[in-house]
């Protein structure tokens, strides 16, 4: 019985010497550390008119498109802030930016005496003339050689304030529209003579359209600082120091690193800075 003990427990032992060691299960994979996602920019309301092209229009799906909108975009990028873009009449743009519902105008707006007794404005951005556009069979010497014509301008512009001071004395009849497309319609129907517009902003929004190709600038490029201004510049509402300053620096660095350029040449045919 003792023998048969004693062989028991050798086998026993031997049984447990022969066993593989089952492994731990292996701890579970830590999960991977999320990305820290990047602090979102701070806002800059940009306050457009987008009835203005090739500056500032809409796409076939309503997007902002446009010269100034793709400059916005750029100074945006430039200071660190994103653009949202308000749309607003032109006749409201500075009441609206004096009422804070935006922080800038950046929409061809001209920097004039009158303007700037409201609000500030950064450098100027770009600088191009406005013409009188009238039927090619029109001749046009001066305003008094088209009496009693009808001209369609945008209200509040400097194209207005021209038109106000130089033609309607001559005794041309003048007519504001809330906006310039507005314009172009009137004169596509026969209820406008012509109009008086900034060159590049006729000539791609009319002139070179299906309707525009019995019409024509007539007369001299018109820079006449007291009614259009020394070029259209940023538009802000007064005390805003140090935005106006990173703006104007904007401006110039995009004019260093190429990136003016290549949204100057995506819309026109020379530099429209200007002197």
């Amino acid at each position: 019985m003792k023998k048969l003990l004693l062989a028991l427990a050798a086998t026993a032992v031997l049984a447990a010497c022969g066993k593989k060691e089952e492994a731990a299960p292996a701890a579970p994979a830590a999960p991977a550390s999320a990305p820290v996602a990047a602090p979102a920019k701070p806002e800059l309301k940009v306050a457009i008119d987008a009835t203005y092209e090739p500056f500032t229009f809409k796409t076939a799906d309503g997007k902002p498109t446009g010269f100034d909108v793709d400059i916005a975009n750029a100074l945006c990028e430039q200071i660190k802030r994103t653009c949202v873009f308000v749309e607003q009449p032109w006749d409201g743009m500075i009441p609206g930016l004096i009422a804070k519902k935006y922080d800038v105008i950046i929409s061809s707006m001209s920097i004039t005496e009158e303007r700037l007794a409201q609000v500030d404005f950064s450098e100027k951005y770009y600088n191009t003339p406005s013409r009188v556009v009238l039927k090619k069979t029109v001749k046009y010497t001066d305003p008094a050689s088209i009496k009693g014509k009808k001209i369609g301008v945008l209200k509040a512009s400097t194209q207005e304030k021209y038109a106000l001071g130089e033609l309607q004395p001559a005794g041309v009849k003048v007519v504001a529209y809330e906006a310039q497309d507005q314009v172009y319609l009137d004169i596509k129907a026969g209820r406008l003579d012509g109009t008086v517009a900034d060159v590049l902003e006729v000539t791609g929004g009319f002139l070179s359209k299906e309707g525009g190709d019995a019409y024509e600038t007539k007369g001299e490029d018109l820079f006449i600082p007291k009614y259009f201004g020394t070029g259209a510049g940023v538009a802000l509402a007064k005390g805003q120091d140090a935005l106006k300053g990173e703006l104007s620096a904007a401006i110039k660095a995009i004019r260093d690193n190429g990136v003016y350029k290549t949204i100057n040449d995506k819309y026109f045919k020379f530099d429209v800075y200007g002197q």
